[in-house]
């Protein structure tokens, strides 16, 4: 967890995202980098299907965004006491001594792409967890990370964590997601305090279980409990908060859209039920 990328854009959940990238910084001695997170023009351009009228963003009022976004970034990180990262190539030996530092990338093209390709150049990308209401993050800019970095995501929670992956809990369904979010992990795993292995009846696929991971973790020095949930009136969702919340979990690990998006919005899913109503920070990776 040695590089943290941040998209900054204007979001209520954007001094959560903030403070949860240093949290991090802080455990690993991170460089964050910060970036201007703006759409597209394209993405401003609605038809009017009766006068067929169009109207475009304007381009400056993106750019003086753009700027305010990299004030508040900027701003924040010197008042939290984070230092600014000192020109020059990284190095075994720089990156060995460094603490927490940061930078701003001013030059960022707009559009979405842009984020999913640059993600991949980083440990982990941290963004507000989504929501529906205009002061929410945008889906888009989840989605973007978690399907295009091929890197873990770092979900922000809506009010800013005190701490961060001193009690873990890793909600496993058996998959190649929550697998892979595992592997992410690792980092977070080998400092916890106490870690917990949680599946639930009905919310597995064909995989190992709860305890065969738990036993997994042994053998590369971590300790974890474990337990599986029978099926009750309760779905995987709501059993993995209840379980978070009696834990004292202040980071969940979790594979994302093991069902596929489609089917979520739908008929609803675990990932689904985390995004709309998880209070604490969450790593997941696809």
């Amino acid at each position: 967890m040695k590089t943290l990328l941040v998209p900054v854009a204007s979001h209520d959940a954007l001094p959560s995202v903030f403070e949860t990238a240093i949290l991090a910084a802080r455990r690993f001695g991170s460089l964050i980098e910060g970036v201007s997170l703006r759409p597209a023009l394209a993405e401003y351009v609605p038809v009017d299907m009766v006068g067929g009228m169009t109207w475009l963003r304007d381009e400056e009022a993106d750019k003086a965004e753009a700027e305010t976004a990299g004030h508040r970034f900027v701003s924040f990180m010197d008042q939290a006491g984070v230092p600014l990262a000192t020109d020059g190539p990284c190095t075994p030996e720089t990156v060995g001594s460094a603490g927490p530092r940061y930078r701003w990338r001013p030059d960022v093209p707009a559009g979405d792409a842009f984020l999913g390709q640059y993600a991949r150049l980083f440990t982990a990308t941290v963004v507000g967890r989504p929501g529906t209401d205009d002061g929410s993050p945008r889906m888009t800019t989840f989605e973007t990370a978690l399907f295009e970095s091929g890197r873990p995501i770092l979900l922000a929670p809506p009010v800013a964590p005190a701490t961060l992956g001193d009690a873990i809990l890793i909600a496993w369904n058996g998959s190649t997601e929550t697998a892979r979010a595992v592997a992410f992990a690792m980092p977070f795993l080998r400092q916890a305090q106490r870690i917990r292995v949680i599946s639930v009846e009905g919310g597995t696929v064909p995989g190992p279980s709860a305890e065969d991971l738990a036993r997994s973790l042994a053998c590369e020095g971590i300790v974890a409990d474990f337990r599986a949930h029978s099926a009750g009136r309760r779905t995987p969702g709501e059993v993995f908060l209840a379980e978070a919340e009696a834990f004292g979990c202040d980071l969940l690990i979790k594979g994302a859209y093991t069902q596929s998006r489609l089917r979520q919005m739908i008929f609803g899913g675990p990932t689904s039920h985390l995004l709309a109503h998880a209070e604490i920070p969450m790593l997941m990776a696809h």
